[in-house]
């Protein structure tokens, strides 16, 4: 008579695959990707197509293999924040941090490159991972099921972002771009391309900075008096007067609190505020009113 285990686990396989069909689902307007492995063949490769240029990917009970073509839809021209147009895009993965059964690897033109590793119970949560790609470079995700003999839940899942060659300067992979690079001040043209194109524009103060060891990251606690424009509810509060939010930047751009108003901008990575160009708000005012004069304003801004 067969081990009360083994019964078990039939019943799990058989439980699992009759809804299998139904489970596996991709959303367009979510920009999602859900399915379960078991219904694939341990070699099989299944392709799909990401035309989202943000969303999510949930493989439960991986078995195979998965081809991610990442064909987001995104303006013709990427701009940066120095208005320059390299078309280069930069793409971000987030493993969910119960990241489980599979490895997930980059295929650049053929060659794969590992970015998450699948992880034991013990392991710290996986980072994310960031990447470019060049007009005309082929660039695929592959997510490989790792055997596992036992049938316990498993569930490979992560949050992709890709957007224009601005993301470069939030990049959080193991291997960043320098701290030169990411941490050099705004020259003004750039500063009055941010107030443009970025996901908040905030004038405030800092309250506090936090270090975040494991994000590798500063976090800067902001009190901001005005609210100029933000794309999600980052500055929040119950006063008329001041709002309260999160921007975190770099770690070795070693940022300190001190006094004086700052215009913050920045985009959103993964529900979180980045910064962008931060300069004093009386220098923003100076370099606002120089551009205006010569109308040299790429957008308008009601400054005090």
């Amino acid at each position: 008579m067969p081990a009360l285990g083994v019964w078990i686990n039939a019943i799990w396989i058989l439980l699992f695959a009759s809804f299998d069909a139904a489970f596996s689902s991709y959303s367009e307007d979510q920009c999602s990707w859900r399915g379960s492995g078991l219904s694939q063949q341990q070699g099989s490769v299944e392709q799909i197509s990401l035309h989202c240029s943000e969303g999510t990917l949930d493989w439960l009970y991986p078995k195979g293999a998965l081809r991610l073509t990442l064909s987001p839809r995104l303006p013709s021209v990427a701009v940066g924040p120095g208005g320059s147009s390299s078309g280069l895009i930069t793409a971000c993965v987030k493993p969910s941090e119960q990241f489980h059964g599979a490895q997930l690897y980059l295929e650049r033109d053929g060659v794969l490159e590992l970015l998450v590793g699948d992880r034991l119970e013990s392991s710290p949560p996986p980072r994310v991972r960031c990447f470019s790609r060049l007009p005309g470079e082929r660039v695929a995700l592959f997510l490989q099921a790792t055997p596992h003999q036992d049938i316990s839940r498993r569930i490979a899942s992560f949050r992709y972002e890709l957007r224009g060659d601005w993301t470069a300067r939030l990049s959080l992979d193991s291997n960043p771009i320098s701290s030169e690079e990411a941490c050099r001040p705004c020259n003004n043209t750039e500063i009055l391309m941010a107030v443009c194109t970025s996901d908040f524009v905030v004038r405030g103060n800092i309250r506090s900075v936090v270090e975040d060891d494991n994000l590798r990251a500063a976090v800067i606690k902001v009190s901001a008096t005005r609210v100029f424009r933000q794309k999600y509810a980052l500055f929040t509060g119950n006063s008329r007067l001041t709002s309260r939010g999160e921007v975190r930047t770099l770690l070795q751009c070693g940022v300190k609190p001190g006094p004086g108003s700052f215009l913050f901008t920045g985009r959103v990575h993964f529900g979180e505020a980045w910064l962008g160009c931060a300069p004093r708000y009386k220098d923003f005012q100076r370099a606002y009113t120089i551009a205006k004069a010569a109308q040299q304003i790429p957008c308008e801004l009601p400054v005090d």
